[in-house]
C-alpha cells in the first residue's frame, strides 16, 4: 500500500527533505509504488505535460509540434478524440490499518508514539461520549439543536493531531473534535450550546457554532461552503507574511456542489496558497447520496482539474488520516501550494437532531458502519495489540468522560443568559437607526406578551 498524492513528486523527495520520522512497514511480498511528481510548479505556464499523449494520442501525434497558447505550449494531434468522462480505474484509497486494526504490509506511515496514540484515542472516545450526551440533552428539550460527528471521529482527531497550534482551522460544523484536541474545554462546549453568559458568541449563534480566536479556530457559520474561499484568502495572507503555518479547511461532499468550492480551489491554486482542503466524503449531503451529487470519481479527482495535488484516504483509519495530513501540511508550507485530501467515511448519525435518516437509508447499513467499521474500535485494537491499552483503561476513560460532560451541562444550565442588549452590540460603534428600531420593536413585543419571553434572559 502506498501513500499517494495524485500526480505529485516522488515521496522520496518528501522522505529525504522531512525531519519527521516515517515508518516503512514492509515484508517480502509487499511492493511500494511511488508516483512521480507531475511538474515542479503549479504555475499554468509550466504545465507542459497536461495529458498522457503517448498512451492516448500516439497515432497522428508529432511530439515536436506544439501550439503556444496563453498559459503554455500544447501538443498537436491529428486525431479527434475526446477525453473520457471517467478513467477505467478508480483512485486508490490510502490505508494503514485494516478493519481489524492490523497494519497492512508494505504501508508507509508516520510513526506514532505511545503518548500520542493514547492521547488521540482518549480524545476520540471523549468526542464520542460528548456527542452521545449532548444529543440526549437535545432530545430531553434542554438544547434546541445538536449535530454529532459519530463515525467521523478519526478524521477530527487524527487530522488535528497532525497540525500545530499555529495552523489556522476553518471548520464546517462536524469538526468539534479538532477544537477539543486544541484545548477547548468541555465546559466551553456546554456554555456555547446553552448560549449562556460565558458563551464567547454571547448566545447569538445556534448551538454547535463554536469558535476560538485563542485556538486559531474560526467560528462555524451556517451557510454552506463559505469557508473555502475564506480559507484560500487566509492562507494567502500567511504566505504574504512568510509564516511557517498553513490553513486547514473542512467541508463535506455536499459542499462540492456549491460554487464556493470552485472559487476556493481555483483561487488557492492560482495564488499558490498553503491550504489543505480536507473533504469528509461521508456519502450523504443530508438526504442526498453521492450518487446524486456528482458523476466524478469522488472528490480527490477534482483537484487535478485545478492543478492541485490530491489524495484519497480512509477516513476511518486514524493512522492513515494522521500520516496523510502530516504529509499534506509539509507540502503546503514548504512548497507553498494547496493540497486536497478526500477522507472516505460514512455519516453514522442523522444529519442533525432535525433529521431522521432512516427515512432515506437502510438501518442495517447504518449499524454495520457503527459497529464493524467504527474508527474508534479499529484504533483501539491497534493500541491494545501494542500493549498500550487494556479494558480497565477503557472503563475508567468512559466513566470519567461521562462524568465531566454531565457536570459541564449542569454548570452551564445555571449560568445566567446574556442580556437582550447584547443582540445589538459589538457590530457598530454607534447603533444605526434600523437596529434601534428593531430593539424598540422587540422591547414593545415583550411588554405586550411578557409570558412569552424567557424568564431567565435579562432585559
Amino acid at each position: 500500500m502506498e501513500i499517494l498524492f495524485s500526480k505529485s513528486r516522488s515521496l522520496n523527495y518528501l522522505l529525504q527533505s522531512s525531519r519527521t520520522c516515517w515508518h516503512h512497514y514492509r515484508n517480502k511480498s509487499a511492493a511500494i509504488f511511488i508516483i512521480p511528481r507531475r511538474f515542479e510548479s503549479i504555475k499554468a505556464g509550466e504545465q507542459l505535460d497536461v495529458y498522457n499523449y503517448k498512451e492516448d494520442y500516439h497515432d497522428g501525434h508529432d511530439e515536436h509540434q506544439t501550439l503556444n497558447f496563453p498559459g503554455g505550449k500544447v501538443p498537436i494531434t491529428s486525431q479527434m478524440r475526446f477525453i473520457s468522462e471517467s478513467s477505467e480505474k478508480r483512485l486508490p484509497c490510502y490505508r494503514v490499518l485494516d478493519d481489524d486494526g492490523y497494519l497492512i504490509p508494505g504501508t508507509i506511515f508516520e510513526l506514532v508514539s505511545k503518548g500520542l496514540a493514547l492521547n488521540m484515542y482518549s480524545t476520540m472516545v471523549t468526542l464520542q461520549t460528548m456527542d452521545t450526551i449532548f444529543y440526549e440533552a437535545q432530545r430531553q428539550g434542554r438544547l434546541s439543536f445538536y449535530l454529532t460527528s459519530t463515525g467521523e471521529e478519526a478524521i477530527n482527531i487524527a487530522s488535528a493531531a497532525a497540525l500545530t497550534p499555529d495552523d489556522i482551522v476553518l471548520p464546517q460544523y462536524r469538526e468539534p473534535g479538532v477544537l477539543l484536541w486544541r484545548g477547548f474545554t468541555l465546559q466551553e462546549f456546554a456554555d456555547q450550546l446553552f448560549g449562556n453568559k460565558a458563551d464567547y458568541g454571547k448566545g447569538r449563534q445556534m448551538p454547535i457554532h463554536y469558535g476560538s480566536n485563542k485556538l486559531n479556530y474560526f467560528t462555524v457559520s451556517s451557510p454552506l461552503t463559505t469557508q473555502l474561499p475564506q480559507a484560500a484568502g487566509v492562507a494567502y495572507s500567511l504566505k504574504m507574511d512568510k509564516k511557517e503555518a498553513c490553513v486547514v479547511v473542512y467541508f463535506g461532499d455536499g459542499s462540492t456542489s456549491e460554487g464556493d468550492f470552485h472559487a476556493g480551489l481555483n483561487f488557492a491554486a492560482v495564488m499558490e496558497a498553503p491550504v489543505i482542503f480536507l473533504c469528509r466524503n461521508n456519502g450523504w449531503a443530508i438526504s442526498t447520496p453521492v450518487t446524486e451529487q456528482f458523476r466524478s470519481d469522488g472528490i480527490a479527482i477534482k483537484g487535478q482539474a485545478y492543478g492541485i495535488r490530491s489524495i484519497r484516504v480512509d477516513g476511518n483509519d486514524a493512522l492513515a488520516v494522521y500520516s496523510a495530513t502530516r504529509a499534506a501540511r509539509q507540502m503546503a508550507i514548504k512548497e507553498r501550494r494547496p493540497i486536497l485530501v478526500e477522507a472516505m467515511t460514512y455519516r453514522v448519525s442523522h444529519h442533525s437532531t432535525s433529521d431522521d435518516s432512516t427515512k432515506y437509508r437502510c438501518v442495517k447499513e447504518i449499524e454495520q458502519w457503527r459497529t464493524a467499521k467504527s474508527p474508534i474500535t479499529r484504533f483501539r485494537k491497534w493500541i491494545q495489540r501494542n500493549g498500550w491499552w487494556a479494558d480497565k483503561n477503557e472503563t475508567e476513560l468512559r466513566e470519567n468522560s461521562r462524568k465531566q460532560i454531565v457536570e459541564a451541562i449542569q454548570a452551564a444550565e445555571k449560568v445566567e443568559k446574556p442580556p437582550l442588549t447584547d443582540l445589538f452590540s459589538d457590530v457598530y460603534d454607534k447603533m444605526p437607526s434600523n437596529l434601534q428600531e428593531q430593539e424598540r420593536f422587540i422591547r414593545d413585543t415583550i411588554k405586550r406578551y411578557p409570558r412569552e419571553y424567557p424568564f431567565d434572559v435579562p432585559q
